[in-house]
């Protein structure tokens, strides 16, 4: 073949056997670039660079740590049961076999890519599931995170709270509901050491359940079970159902100065307790909440007036029951722990919005001071916290106990048992349950008035 060149033009570069004139060297460039973008191996934007699964009680929770944010659908496929998420611009880096699927709805997962640059996984599903997904962006702890959670469709029905009332004898239990803190893709506070504040309330949490369970009269649920995270209005939604007579969150503090240490009470704060009738008020309309727990008053069917009325007389007891309760397990902490406020404190805290459900928060100690953080990882110092919350939630109980409850049936038969703390008189505790001092000595075998802090003695039935 006979090239020509065209009159006034000078030939100076070829590309693939063409002459190439400077006017066309900038187009014939971008052309090449092109070419070598789409011939080369592809080029992703992010990575799966790890991926974690959580228990709960009543679904499954998936979580991919992403390089960076990214777009994703989530679609469910028959025969057989499958989920498939589409990650868009991933790649995975993560070892999905690792994965403990024991106990979860999913058999398998597998993964690959789709039009050579997105990533899909698929779960392979043993069980019926209804999911539900959300991007979580990078915080303090975590990068960028994608959460699959994987809810159980159940299939027994349910029992309704008068059916469960029907079914009790008189004499009931008293429920004390315990929420340990955090869990699961929130470890909450962490020590020097690694040590994870939502490890340590769990294990304190089970040992306060087995002291409640081995005192007649009185029952415990765990609101969280294992290490799984449950939404903070959730964990009340939990004890409402299980009906509890008392709210107990239990949490380790932390703060930036690592000389901040003692242990404190919170009960929800007047402004908080006013937000709540607020929020409550505002949702009437979509929601059936009870008062009292016991089923019998709804403001869902009232007038707005009487409403406000009642939600304002029940978030007013349950505040004062709050803070009465809140007040004897403090004191009685404050016999084996340093305390940080001599007093109960108020605050806004979520989990403490129930208005129909005395609610106290319980800050063990702060596990950003390694003292504190050493002794709050020791099983015998976790068991004297447990019994000292417990010993001030029964003397609560024994002084005001619920009607229709085996305590309130037989609080005036038998010992009590009270546990010294700091600032108690032989006297004080004398007065305070109206036996005599000389009573006390003598049902307890004591020679002298003296008594140390920790010390338990029995109160003589009157």
């Amino acid at each position: 073949m006979v090239s020509r060149r065209l009159p006034g033009s000078v030939p100076r570069r070829t590309l693939a056997g063409l002459y190439v004139d400077r006017t066309m060297r900038p187009r014939l460039f971008l052309f090449a670039l092109l070419l070598l973008s789409t011939f080369s191996s592809p080029v992703w934007s992010g990575v799966v660079h790890d991926v974690r699964l959580w228990r709960a009680p009543d679904h499954t929770r998936l979580v991919f740590d992403l390089s960076g944010a990214a777009e994703h659908s989530v679609f469910s496929l028959d025969d057989p049961s499958r989920l498939v998420i589409d990650i868009r611009d991933m790649t995975l880096a993560a070892d999905l076999g690792r994965l403990k699927l024991a106990n979860t709805p999913i058999s398998t997962l597998r993964s690959g890519l789709r039009n050579g640059k997105d990533l899909r996984i698929v779960l392979d599903l043993a069980e019926p599931i209804k999911p539900r997904s959300f991007p979580l962006g990078a915080n303090d702890q975590y990068g960028d995170r994608l959460v699959i959670d994987l809810y159980d469709i159940k299939t027994e029905s349910q029992k309704t709270i008068e059916d469960v009332i029907a079914s009790e004898g008189f004499e009931r239990e008293i429920v004390i509901g315990i929420d340990a803190g955090h869990g699961g893709e929130d470890p909450g506070a962490i020590a020097a050491s690694g040590l994870h504040e939502k490890d340590v309330v769990l294990a304190i949490s089970r040992r306060l359940k087995k002291i409640i369970d081995r005192e007649q009269g009185f029952r415990a649920e765990l609101i969280r079970t294992g290490d799984y995270y449950i939404p903070l209005r959730k964990r009340t939604d939990i004890a409402r159902d299980k009906r509890v007579d008392l709210f107990v969150s239990v949490h380790a503090d932390a703060f930036k100065n690592p000389a901040a240490r003692g242990a404190s009470v919170f009960a929800l704060s007047p402004s908080g307790a006013t937000s709540e009738t607020a929020r409550y008020l505002a949702e009437r309309e979509n929601r059936a909440d009870l008062i009292g727990g016991a089923g019998s008053v709804r403001i869902s069917d009232k007038d707005k007036v009487l409403a406000g009325v009642l939600l304002d007389l029940s978030m007013t007891a349950t505040l004062n029951s709050s803070l009465d309760v809140g007040s004897e397990v403090l004191k009685q902490m404050g016999g084996i722990a340093r305390l940080h406020k001599r007093h109960i404190e108020q605050a806004g805290f979520l989990v403490l919005k129930s208005p129909d459900i005395p609610s106290i928060l319980v800050e063990t100690g702060f596990i950003s001071n390694p003292t504190e953080s050493r002794q709050l990882a020791s099983p015998g110092y976790q068991e004297q916290l447990a019994e000292a919350i417990f010993a001030g939630v029964r003397q609560y109980f024994y002084k005001r106990p619920p009607p229709g409850t085996w305590v309130a049936a037989n609080k005036d038969k038998g010992d009590r048992v009270y546990v010294i703390a700091r600032g108690d008189t032989l006297s004080g505790i004398a007065a305070e349950h109206n036996v005599s001092v000389k009573a006390l000595l003598q049902h307890n075998g004591m020679k002298s008035t003296t008594i140390r802090v920790g010390q338990r003695i029995r109160i003589p039935s009157t």
